[in-house]
């Protein structure tokens, strides 16, 4: 598969198309680019700490306006995926306000006291009360899913810790990791992309800055991975690195004459 066979571009956000609040250069004129050649392009973020709605705030703030059908976050694809797989069952959710938001809108009921199933998330909120009660849930043995399995977010000043780094506390404590993880690089996220755009997975491609995550979902997939050299990745981690994408560009308007 090459670039000319592409039809829609999966964008990662954090690293790929913006640091932080920082813009990446070239950027927007990377989207022009896909939209003036007939192609498509959905934004496909791990972050859970914040809902479609605020990234579409976002990306207006910094010259891109697009409605929310255009960003799937893990935390919109995780309900999906518990209203397949746990129609109707309470969650413990440990997860700021963007993400109960999100289970509201998909009717899924919160019970932070007598749940059936526990989901984490990207929890900028979190204390260590919250902590103390996932794992005593995790424990007891309760069905347990993971948004995503990122252990740090990039930002304009370094990294904070995601995601990961909770379900690594956690294990510490009950010996449990999720049984299911939702977000990139696994098939959660791939599929409510499918089912939202209709396309076929050969018809897609994956733009990242992440190679555990971005380009491993890429590859899993069977969709074109393309890497991005301005967020995480350096090139000695990518010289390490068992995951190979199949293209690689400084940023996303690299690509732009290509196109």
């Amino acid at each position: 598969m090459e670039l000319k066979d592409v039809k829609c571009f999966l964008l990662d956000m954090d690293g790929t198309f913006y640091l932080g609040n920082q813009l990446i250069d070239g950027s927007l004129s990377f989207i022009d680019k896909v939209v003036s050649s007939g192609r498509d392009f959905m934004f496909l973020t791990n972050n859970s700490s914040h809902n479609a709605n605020f990234y579409v705030q976002k990306l207006a703030k910094m010259g891109l306006n697009i409605d929310r059908s255009k960003v799937m976050t893990s935390g919109e694809a995780t309900c999906e995926k518990i209203n397949e797989l746990y129609p109707g069952k309470r969650a413990f959710v440990l997860g700021n306000e963007f993400l109960l938001e999100e289970f509201k809108e998909a009717g899924i009921p919160v019970d932070n006291e007598n749940p059936e199933i526990v989901v984490i998330g990207f929890d900028t909120t979190l204390t260590y009360q919250k902590m103390w009660d996932v794992c005593n849930f995790v424990r007891a043995g309760l069905p347990y899913i993971a948004t995503h399995p990122d252990f740090n977010c990039p930002t304009e000043t370094g990294f904070m810790p995601d995601i990961g780094a909770i379900m690594d506390f956690i294990e510490a404590s009950t010996g449990r990791r999720p049984e299911l993880i939702v977000g990139k690089p696994y098939t959660g996220i791939v599929e409510a992309v499918l089912r939202r755009t209709g396309l076929k997975v050969n018809e897609l491609a994956m733009v990242g800055d992440r190679l555990y995550t971005d380009i491993e979902t890429g590859l899993r997939s069977g969709m074109l991975s393309i890497l991005v050299m301005s967020g995480e990745t350096t090139e000695e981690m990518l010289a390490e690195s068992k995951t190979v994408p199949n293209l690689k560009f400084g940023r996303l308007s690299d690509m732009n004459e290509l196109l």
